[in-house]
């Protein structure tokens, strides 16, 4: 190797030193990268949650399900998942740790079926993230991380029971209202109770 090209690779090794030396965070400080890895994996599942919530959305417009009311309700939660995932990589950087994004998984549906059907879907996937959020309190608090399960709860957890607590109490009253056997019944629940949530 010549002198002129030793010279070059050693500054080449020197910039990568300083580059690697930048990219340290100077703010990590009581974050375990087991917890960064799950709040990876959290932005993830919030971000297909959206994905899922779309779909409802767009399924419910089509002229042959014509329930507007739903599909601005699944609308409405679509965007509300991407604000939680914005929250998570919010936190993420002012934790000093690093935001990998990971392909979102596409839904497990295409046709959603009844309102109540797809609510009874909606219900069971806020109840895998709720899971998904208390296994992350759990591994904060077994990483000795106050300020991570103070966000948790102060963000994500109250939340996610009420909307369980609606989503199965609307899935309750359409049952009782004879949905999905009938029509009708769906059709007054987007006319009056969703449009009331809209509102």
């Amino acid at each position: 190797m010549s002198q002129a090209s030793a010279t070059i690779s050693d500054k080449f090794s020197e910039t990568c030193e300083i580059v690697e030396e930048e990219m340290t965070s100077q703010i990590r400080q009581n974050f375990h990268h087991d917890c960064e890895a799950a709040i990876n994996r959290q932005i993830n599942l919030e971000l297909y949650a959206s994905y899922v919530y779309l779909s409802m959305a767009y399924y419910f417009e089509r002229d042959d399900k014509c329930l507007p009311n739903f599909a601005k309700f699944f609308h409405n939660q679509s965007k509300e998942e991407v604000v939680h995932a914005e929250k998570l990589m919010t936190f993420q950087n002012k934790r000093g740790g690093k935001i990998f994004l990971q392909d979102i998984r596409k839904p497990d549906r295409d046709e959603w079926g009844s309102g109540v059907e797809a609510l009874e879907c909606a219900l069971q996937l806020e109840k895998n993230v709720n899971q998904s959020l208390l296994d992350l309190q759990k591994m904060a608090t077994e990483h000795n991380d106050p300020h991570m399960c103070d966000f948790i709860e102060t963000h994500f957890l109250d939340e996610q029971v009420k909307s369980i607590k609606q989503l199965a109490d609307w899935t309750s009253n359409l049952r009782r209202m004879g949905a999905p056997q009938s029509g009708m019944a769906e059709y007054l629940f987007d006319k009056h109770t969703m449009a009331e949530e809209g509102s």
